[in-house]
Order: C-alpha cells, then sequence, then structure tokens
C-alpha cells in the first residue's frame, strides 16, 4: 500500500493549498447538505407511485439527515486511523451506490435501507473529516473559510433544487436518482484533494505520542496465537479512544455539547414549518415558497459575510461571545414570529433569521476547535454533529403535536425560541464563571506572594499558587524541629 504523504509545517499555512481544501469542502457540503435537502423533491413522485402518505414518504429524509449526523464520530475515527482521503472516498463510494440502489427500489423499504441509511452512511463518513481539515490549514482567516466551505449548502440547494426538479420531469425519478448518483461520486475527487498536514501542536506532546507509540508497537510484535494478544489489542484499542476522545472530559466541551443540544432542537422546525405557518396566515403559496428562497439565499450571505467579519482584527477574540449572538437573536426572532401575520413582516424575519442561521453555523467548528485545539478537531466535530442527530429527528415531530393540541403554531414557536435561547445562555454563563475563577486564581496568587507578577492563565496561577502552599509548608516543618531544641 502506497504511504500518503503529510505535508509538515509548524503552523497553519493560511492559504496556499488551503483554498483548494476550501474547495473541495465547499464540494463535499454541495453534495451532502445540499442533496439531502433536494431529497424532499422526490416526495411527491414517491407517494404517487408507492400510493403512500406524506408521514411514510417523510421518513426517507428523516433517516438520512439523522444516520448522517448519528454516523459522524465513525467519519472521524476512519479519517484519523486511515486518512481523511481515504475517508471522504469511501463515502462517496457508498452515497453513491445508495443512490443507484434506490433507482431500483420498488417499495419504500428499499428506499428507507439504500437512499435512507446507506446514503446517510457514506455522508457522514465524508462531512465532519472534511470540515476538520478546513480548521488544520487555517487558523488567522479561520472564520472566513469555514464561512466560504459551509455556504456550499445554501448555493447548492439554490442550484440543485430546480435542476432535480428539471432531471424528475425528463427521466422519472428514477432516472434522477441515478443521475444523482453520478453527481455524488464527485465526493471521491473532493476526497482527494484533502492532503494530510501535520502541524506543530500535533507535537505538543512528545512522551504521550511516545507511549501511544510504544503500545502500539508491543501490540504489532505479539503473536497472533499468544493468549496475551486479545488483552494487547484491547488495550492498544482504549489507549486510541482515550488519545481521541479525551476532550469528552472537558468542562468546556461539556458546556458547548448540551448547549448543542438545545440549539438544534430550536433550529430545525422553522425549515418544515415556515411555509404552514405563512399559509395558515393568509400568505399565498407563491409568497410562503418565496419566503424559503430568502432564506436560502440570505443563509448564504451569513455564512460568507459573517465569517469574514469575525476575522477582523476587532471581532478574532470574540469569535465565541459572536457565536452566542447569532444563536440568541436567532432565538429572539422565533420568539417574535407568532406576532408577524402577513408578508410584509414575514420577510424581514426571514433575512434576519437566515443571515444569523449561516452566521452560528460558520462558527461551530471555529468554538469547537477554540475549545479542543485542531488536534481533536476531527472527533470534536463528530461529536457535535452526532449531537444534533436526536433534536433533528424529534423536534419537528414534537412541534407538529403541538400545533394540533393547541391549533396555532405559538407554542412551537416559543419552545423553539427559548431552547436557542438557553443554549446561548448557557455558554455564557459558563464562559462568566470560568473567567471569574481565572481572576480569583489570579487574586490569590498576587496575594501569596506580591512580588509575583500576574498571570493570564488561569491554570499558570493555580500552578505558581501550589508550589507558593508547598513552599510555606517546608518552611514550618523545618522551623518546627528547631523550636524543639531551643
Amino acid at each position: 500500500m502506497a504511504k500518503i504523504t503529510r505535508v509538515g509545517s509548524a503552523s497553519p499555512p493560511d492559504g496556499g493549498w488551503g483554498w483548494m481544501i476550501v474547495a473541495g469542502c465547499f464540494l463535499v457540503t454541495i453534495c451532502t447538505r445540499a442533496v439531502t435537502r433536494c431529497i424532499s423533491i422526490f416526495f411527491v413522485e414517491f407517494q404517487t407511485y408507492f400510493a403512500q402518505d406524506y408521514s411514510q414518504t417523510a421518513w426517507i429524509h428523516s433517516i438520512v439527515d439523522c444516520v448522517t449526523m448519528l454516523c459522524a464520530p465513525l467519519g472521524s475515527v476512519v479519517s484519523n486511523h486511515l486518512s481523511c482521503q481515504v475517508g471522504i472516498m469511501l463515502g462517496g463510494l457508498l452515497a453513491s451506490t445508495g443512490f443507484i440502489l434506490g433507482s431500483f427500489a420498488t417499495n419504500l423499504k428499499h428506499l428507507y435501507l439504500t437512499l435512507g441509511v446507506l446514503t446517510g452512511l457514506g455522508f457522514a463518513l465524508c462531512y465532519s473529516p472534511a470540515i476538520a481539515m478546513v480548521g488544520k490549514y487555517f487558523s488567522r482567516r479561520k472564520a472566513l473559510a469555514y464561512g466560504i466551505a459551509m455556504s456550499g449548502s445554501g448555493i447548492g440547494t439554490f442550484i440543485l433544487a430546480p435542476v432535480v426538479q428539471l432531471l424528475i420531469e425528463q427521466f422519472s425519478w428514477r432516472g434522477a436518482l441515478l443521475i444523482l448518483g453520478g453527481f455524488v461520486l464527485n465526493l471521491c475527487v473532493c476526497g482527494a484533494l484533502m492532503r494530510p498536514i501535520t502541524l506543530k501542536e500535533d507535537h505538543s506532546n512528545p512522551e504521550k505520542n511516545h507511549d501511544h507509540g510504544t503500545q502500539s508497537e508491543n501490540c504489532k510484535q505479539a503473536s497472533p496465537y499468544s493468549p496475551l494478544t486479545k488483552e494487547w489489542a484491547r488495550t492498544c484499542l482504549c489507549c486510541s479512544l482515550q488519545q481521541e476522545y479525551g476532550f469528552l472530559l472537558m468542562s468546556d466541551f461539556v458546556v458547548l455539547a448540551v448547549s448543542v443540544l438545545f440549539m438544534a432542537y430550536g433550529c430545525s422546525p422553522l425549515f418544515v414549518y415556515l411555509v404552514p405557518y405563512a399559509l395558515s396566515v393568509g400568505v399565498s403559496h407563491q409568497q410562503a415558497a418565496f419566503l424559503m428562497s430568502i432564506l436560502g439565499v440570505i443563509d448564504i450571505v451569513g455564512n460568507i459575510t459573517f465569517g469574514w467579519l469575525t476575522d477582523r482584527r476587532c471581532l478574532k477574540n470574540y469569535r465565541y461571545v459572536c457565536y452566542l449572538f447569532a444563536v440568541a437573536l436567532d432565538g429572539l426572532c422565533y420568539l417574535c414570529l407568532p406576532m408577524l401575520q402577513s408578508f410584509p413582516l414575514l420577510v424581514p424575519f426571514s433575512c434576519t433569521f437566515g443571515y444569523f442561521d449561516g452566521a452560528y453555523v460558520t462558527l461551530i467548528p471555529v468554538v469547537t476547535a477554540e475549545i479542543v485545539g485542531t488536534t481533536s478537531l476531527s472527533s470534536a466535530l463528530g461529536v457535535v454533529y452526532f449531537l444534533h442527530a436526536v433534536p433533528y429527528l424529534v423536534s419537528p415531530p414534537i412541534a407538529g403535536w403541538l400545533v394540533d393540541t393547541t391549533g396555532s403554531y405559538t407554542a412551537a414557536f416559543l419552545l423553539c425560541g427559548f431552547a436557542m435561547m438557553f443554549s446561548s445562555v448557557l455558554l455564557g454563563f459558563a464562559r462568566i464563571v470560568k473567567r471569574m475563577k481565572r481572576t480569583q486564581l489570579r487574586f490569590l496568587a498576587k496575594e501569596s506572594n506580591p512580588k509575583l507578577p500576574l498571570w493570564t492563565n488561569g491554570s499558570v496561577a493555580y500552578s505558581v499558587a501550589r508550589e507558593l502552599d508547598k513552599k510555606n509548608e517546608e518552611s514550618t516543618a523545618t522551623a518546627v524541629p528547631g523550636c524543639n531544641l531551643t
């Protein structure tokens, strides 16, 4: 097997081949997220051909979306142990196979397995590794790079939606699925662009890497017929998983994970119920569809412009705060939505919600990288997108149940709005508590030794204070015997 050449770099290049990585990730988001959104265009054809209602056909979209997010950690594991290139190429082959086999389906269960599970698994192997690779190539312009890469979802939906409808009219739904299967094979080309890079941060823990390497060599040297082989393999697997997913024990990441659950619950129902809500308040079908178009286009603008803005010197150190601001404003838009009952009022809502939706989607990888670092970014993003799966699956049915129970959309929208507001408040509260602890540690260190300079890192201040305590204990221990002698 040919050895994969890794590019060595002390720090992210912030350009050069990195822009090819951005282009590759842009195409990956088109082939995964945009194509997933376009699957709903087939629903009318599926209902007519298989004589099934909307609830049965809608499960196809739910399954492919849920499997993509649930299996995101698997994509991270494959890219970490093999390579990002191999993972994305393998995912492209699986996704394409799912579309091609789906074109021969004879009932909806076949589509659940092929277009739902198999295609979703392929998308999972591609999505999070491609996004993580952008973070390895960019630091100073990371938010802008992510903004361009993530805008592929909105741009792809805007372009592919009419194209897919035209393909269905010309070649039927079977021919359209077959052509989409060929289109998704472009993920293999995207995978070829993902040249691995080794950063200085990857070697920041030489002792840990040395220990892990020694254990791996011991596993390789163990005889396959030895009774200890199984134990060695289990030990190596545990060490590998501990090294890849050690960030799960970080308090900052736990708080981020909990906030992502509430954020994902809140963001999903609007794309399902905006058009029905607009129709219920007297907006025409054409105007309701136009609201979704506005939402998609402004989402693209939010991806790129907000990424560019947060890369500016004045906002670069406040990306975390900008993320909280974007999520909170989307929640506030939800809370105002029940009061907007005409098309002129819903247009500004679509613009505002779409912009800040694109804004915080761009900053999710950036905020995750700030917490866990670029070395664990692929695994961390796999976990973050995994946490999107269950809210994406349950939030639309819960919102629909609230609409059926109350007879209006108010309760559903208010619940989503409060969920997003709570996500933002939770992260903000955690950041405030962390800063208070850091300030307290600096104060304790200064109080222990007034001549000691103030440290900006709370952990360093804690270490200094602990060393001072040890010195005081040692001096006390040596002074006591002297007193006894006198």
